[in-house]
């Protein structure tokens, strides 16, 4: 036999035996998979009833149903639409057993039209036609004013007054009203729901979920009506030793405030935010919108202050965060700050460098400082700084000290900068001195009942 057939020979030989070493490695972890999926455990909703009141929200289905489910939902938002057929499901499968109550909670910061979609709707419930516009906003996701207005004029409205009680201040309070409830249960994102006070696990979820929870509660109002509670008062009495605030206790640290720090408000305002961030981290990208909205919202009660941790995972990241203070070197900081959220993945230095000459930067000191040891330094103190109060992730924000690690969206922040606004004042109306405001609002805040951390 040749030397190049034997060759051949042993080549298909090893081949083979590696073929037939996958085949058997894989083939029963192939098999464990499909065996374990349809067991797989699904999680268990809290038995924690928590304090909801129906008010004068949108109802759906009779005022003695034994089972109140109670919905967050957000008109923009594709998990709230997807959630919308199995809820249209659930009303169907417990007609009479169930009653739909709706509660409005636009993530603005998210979904830009959603506000508007929620004013759209509450505004038609003044004339009786909420649910109507409910279902017409949930099958399709076309929102803009002109198609709004369509919906209006199929549902009957009498348009004019439709529109000017979307500006009603009836309308704003109704939707803070259900924003501010939402909070108060730490309701984070949407959908979310609540049966007879207990919340569902996993927001968007199946059929089979909200008829294991329902079921449950069912039994349970059924057991309290045979006992003499009749079903229109059952809601009631379950609210009645509900849970009034799911809201965790704040975790408050003392937290620095360097004076060459990038940073927009007024050095002695009423809210002090401290934000660690990586240039690199698509969660601190979706973050920098709301780092605006607050600019806007608040130009004389805010002091917001940018921080640079670049995290190990991100390759970029080191050089963006020397970007960022060599950008600061000439004024440029926060147009260097946006620019490289919105283009992460042109990080490496001739896009920077690109980045810089758009802004106007002399580019001869800008890779000077790119390079500077001063730089490295400014960065590294940022990160040394984070390392001592315990922050290792990005993005995390702390309000008046009060640590929130990956954001918050802008209608939560504002809800709690609006708080810390109220203390400020009542700290500086019992003689606190503007200068010792900050301390003072991280000192009290540690120390409250309420459990927060130092």
């Amino acid at each position: 036999m040749k030397v190049s057939a034997i060759l051949t020979l042993i080549a298909g030989l090893v081949l083979g035996f590696f073929i037939g070493q996958a085949t058997r490695t894989t083939a029963p972890a192939s098999a464990q998979r499909q065996a374990t999926a349809p067991t797989r455990a699904r999680p268990t909703a809290d038995s924690t009833v928590y304090r909801l009141p129906v008010e004068d929200s949108p109802v759906r289905g009779p005022a003695d149903a034994l089972v109140t489910l109670v919905e967050f939902s957000d008109y923009q938002c594709p998990f709230c639409r997807q959630a919308h057929a199995t809820v249209s499901q659930v009303e169907k499968k417990y007609a009479g057993k169930v009653r739909l109550v709706m509660k409005e909670f636009p993530l603005v910061s998210i979904h830009p039209q959603a506000m508007g979609a929620a004013r759209a709707a509450v505004a038609a419930g003044m004339q009786g036609r909420y649910w109507e516009m409910h279902d017409r906003l949930f099958a399709s996701p076309q929102l803009d004013p002109e198609t709004l207005e369509r919906y209006a004029r199929e549902i009957g409205l009498d348009v004019e007054r439709w529109k000017r009680d979307q500006d009603d201040a009836r309308v704003t309070a109704v939707i803070q009203r259900d924003m501010d409830l939402a909070t108060n249960v730490n309701v984070t994102g949407t959908p979310a729901f609540f049966v007879n006070g207990r919340r569902l696990p996993g927001g968007a979820a199946p059929l089979d979920a909200f008829s294991t929870l329902i079921d449950e509660e069912l039994a349970k109002a059924e057991g309290m009506v045979r006992q003499g509670t009749p079903a229109s008062q059952v809601y009631a009495r379950i609210q009645e030793k509900a849970v009034v605030s799911a809201i965790p206790p704040p975790v408050v640290k003392k937290v620095d405030v360097p004076a060459d720090a990038p940073s927009f408000g007024p050095a002695m305002a009423k809210v002090t935010i401290v934000e660690w961030s990586d240039f690199q981290c698509p969660y601190c990208s979706r973050a920098a919108p709301v780092v605006e909205q607050i600019r806007q919202a608040y130009p004389r009660d805010v002091r917001f202050v940018f921080r640079h941790l670049p995290l190990p995972m991100h390759p970029d990241a080191p050089l963006a965060a020397r970007a960022g203070v060599a950008a600061q070197a000439q004024g440029k900081f926060w147009p260097m700050h946006d620019w490289m959220y919105q283009h992460q993945r042109e990080l490496d230095r001739a896009s920077l460098e690109k980045a810089a000459a758009s802004f106007g930067m002399d580019l001869a000191r800008f890779r000077a400082a790119l390079d500077s040891p001063a730089t490295e330094a400014r960065v590294a103190a940022d990160k040394q700084a984070a390392s001592d109060i315990g922050v290792s992730a990005t993005p995390t924000f702390f309000v008046n000290g009060r640590e929130h690690v990956g954001g918050l969206p802008f209608e939560q922040l504002k809800a709690e900068i609006d708080r810390e606004i109220a203390r400020a004042d009542r700290l500086l109306s019992s003689g606190v001195k503007p200068a010792e405001l900050y301390g003072r609002l991280v000192a009290d805040g540690a120390g409250a009942p309420s459990g927060a951390r130092n």
